[in-house]
């Protein structure tokens, strides 16, 4: 198998999390909403048990995490939910050009019932303007809606301003966290937090289960966008997952045991793969800006960047665009809202490390990548 560079894509689950899910598929197989007896009882114990570890890793409650089918569906039910629980007039959000396709088409999607959304730049390190957020900010803003870190560049905004922004003002503040959480310190509370969505498997848990954080005090009112049955305290209806939850409330309690160390490792293993591929004519893309430990998208100039990909498929395994618009060959809307050309586009590309991966590995890619480089670099000159 390929060496995997695209952990921002899904990263694989952890062992521990599989061996702590595997009873609740098999002996364990109660529904949590069973009030009557023992198997409903005890898969309930478990979901508030991974309820609760989730909730110490962002600096929550535990009644304040809503589980989901993932991160998209907590971004649905987060802007969809307080638009359409909100006053008619009160109908303004404001997000940004960079933000993952799940946050730009649901507000596309609102936009068509009336919601009138702003859509903030950035500058060419991906980051937004705290001058523009606050003079877009009307009497109508009912919701600011910035990602935490970029799933293209690692770029992280500046959080904890935003938030204070948003309280300034009386706005609530909904982030979409799928790529940070786990990975680099989020705390909700410190960062004034209304709405947080993420997601299992972007921090070794299982595919198929996410949260969304909704704040208890002076929180938003949410309307629910599946109905049937009242789980999850009327925000999302349907059996709950116990196998996934069980899984994401795994990941939670070990990222927070192991982030420090982690954070460092995978720093480090960045460093060494962005400064030995330094001699390659290369742009690492939002170098100055503040970037997730083990992320990186880095420019090839004088080179095919589809046949790179392809060539390298069989030995490295990276991403040359986002995993969730690949499908589509277009430029990267983050790299071309970041001013870069669609030439410079076609020739970047985001490799992700992650818990499993080993220097040796770092150095087998970075051999792997370098001599097709090389050899594109020298066709061309």
């Amino acid at each position: 198998m390929p060496i995997y560079l695209d952990n921002n894509a899904t990263t694989p689950m952890d062992p521990r999390v599989l061996e702590e899910m595997l009873p609740y598929f098999l002996n364990k197989f109660g529904n949590a909403a069973s009030r009557t007896h023992a198997y409903g009882w005890e898969a309930e114990e478990a979901v508030e048990h991974g309820r609760e570890n989730i909730a110490n890793l962002i600096g929550a409650n535990p009644n304040e995490i809503v589980f989901t089918s993932g991160a998209t569906e907590a971004i649905n039910l987060a802007i969809k939910g307080i638009f359409e629980s909100s006053v008619k007039e009160i109908n303004h959000i404001i997000t940004v050009q960079t933000e993952h396709k799940a946050v730009l088409d649901t507000c596309r999607s609102i936009e068509k019932r009336g919601a009138q959304v702003t859509y903030l730049p950035v500058d060419v390190n991906g980051l937004i303007s705290l001058q523009e957020l606050q003079a877009a900010i009307t009497k109508d803003t009912l919701l600011i809606a910035v990602m935490f870190a970029n799933n293209e560049t690692g770029v992280i905004q500046p959080v904890r301003e935003i938030g204070e922004i948003a309280v300034k003002h009386g706005i609530h503040f909904f982030t979409d966290a799928t790529q940070a959480v786990g990975k680099i310190p989020v705390n909700v509370k410190e960062n004034n937090v209304a709405l947080m969505a993420f997601s299992a498997h972007k921090l070794y848990g299982p595919k198929g289960i996410g949260a969304l954080f909704v704040r208890k005090k002076n929180g938003p009112a949410l309307t629910a966008q599946i109905d049937g049955g009242g789980h999850e305290r009327n925000r999302r209806s349907g059996t709950l997952n116990v196998p996934g939850i069980v899984g994401l409330g795994k990941a939670c309690e070990l990222a927070e045991a192991e982030l420090t160390m982690e954070t460092e490792r995978l720093t480090e293993l960045r460093n060494q793969l962005e400064s030995r591929l330094s001699g390659l004519n290369i742009v690492i893309n939002a170098t100055s800006a503040p970037r997730l430990p083990h992320c990186t998208n880095i420019t090839f100039n004088d080179i095919d960047g589809e046949k790179l990909i392809l060539e390298a498929s069989s030995r490295v395994a990276f991403s040359q665009s986002s995993a969730c618009t690949s499908a589509t060959i277009q430029p990267s809307h983050v790299l071309k809202a970041m001013g870069l050309t669609d030439e410079i586009i076609h020739n970047s590309f985001r490799l992700s490390l992650g818990r499993f991966t080993t220097s040796e590995q770092v150095d087998m890619a970075i051999e792997v990548i370098s001599k097709i480089v090389k050899s594109h670099q020298s066709e061309r000159n």
